[in-house]
């Protein structure tokens, strides 16, 4: 069984990601840690909270980080526009339970002990992920695989040229992808938005019935709403949810399409900063430090949703 550590921002999709990891039955959800970005941290954090509660799971939630490494008042400004598809809080009952003690960062370092079939997952902008690994340098070879959801090459929502994750905290994003994790695999827009999510997937959600289903069917139709609003998708009234299609590769690794990359960042360009740069060539000046989603398969990608959503927790 495949034993994850889930780093989020939980907004809508995250939610959705949570959801997966928790029940689907070939994964454990070994514990959630927060981070700023689709909303502040504690907003993410009670969203984590809400998340777990109301679908009858018990995980360690471990509070992270306020704000970049290098704050940036643009990321300030990004918030109204996330605020249309995620809001503040999710339309879920406040949490009963509570988060844990320990930063986010403290518990990562020691999180990761080398056991080889545990595997990191951020969904948000990689802050808790760099501190820990500037805390312990060690980190990066204990952990054995990273699959993070972030970063574009044929598209961008942010700005013209970068993802929100990446551009949340490009100083981070980049300590990561040059931390020498030796399996990483980058899950961008190119691959999300091809696992999109329609308003009569919706339908079959809430017709499981389950907290799970019933949930996520709300949840992905507020996404619709705001995609509607803000950036119409190629399949009328849908949406991508892509934090999930981390995990769903995770229990089905075909449910993307992958091929070894270099990737790195951008920090200075005045247009391009957190842009993910990907070197394609054949012959690539640097050797590939990741492999880089281009595909996702829709269909199996929902049916991995409703496999999931219509369990109740054991």
């Amino acid at each position: 069984m495949t034993q994850l550590v889930l780093d989020v921002d939980t907004g809508t999709d995250d939610a959705i990601a949570i959801m997966l990891a928790a029940l689907d039955p070939r994964l454990e959800l070994l514990a959630v840690t927060t981070v700023a970005g689709n909303a502040s941290v504690e907003h993410t954090t009670e969203n984590t909270l809400r998340v777990l509660d109301h679908i009858g799971v018990e995980a360690p939630v471990h509070r992270g980080a306020a704000g970049a490494i290098v704050p940036s008042t643009a990321v300030k400004d990004q918030a109204e526009r996330s605020r249309k598809i995620h809001g503040d809080y999710l339309d879920l009952p406040p949490a009963r339970s509570h988060a844990k003690t320990t930063p986010a960062a403290e518990f990562l370092v020691s999180a990761f002990d080398g056991e080889p079939d545990r595997v990191l997952v951020p969904t948000g902008p990689l802050t808790n992920v760099a501190t820990a690994l500037l805390l312990d340098p060690g980190l990066a070879q204990r952990i054995p695989r990273l699959v993070l959801m972030g970063g574009s090459h044929t598209r961008a929502n942010v700005t013209p040229q970068a993802e929100f994750n990446i551009w949340g905290d490009p100083e981070a994003a980049r300590i990561v992808l040059r931390s020498g994790i030796r399996d990483l695999t980058v899950v961008p827009l190119d691959a999300t938005h091809e696992a999109l999510v329609s308003e009569a997937d919706c339908d079959r959600l809430a017709a499981l019935g389950t907290p799970a289903g019933t949930a996520a069917a709300s949840l992905i139709r507020r996404r619709i709403e705001g995609y509607e609003a803000i950036q119409p998708q190629a399949i009328r009234r849908s949406a991508p949810v892509h934090d999930a299609l981390c995990v769903a590769h995770l229990i089905e690794p075909d449910v993307i399409a992958t091929r070894e990359a270099h990737v790195d960042v951008e920090l200075n360009g005045e247009l391009t900063r957190g842009r993910t740069v990907v070197d394609l060539r054949p012959i690539p000046a640097q050797p590939a430090n990741a492999r880089w989603a281009y595909g996702a398969d829709r269909e199996r990608f929902f049916e991995l949703l409703l496999g999931a959503f219509i369990r109740q927790p054991t």
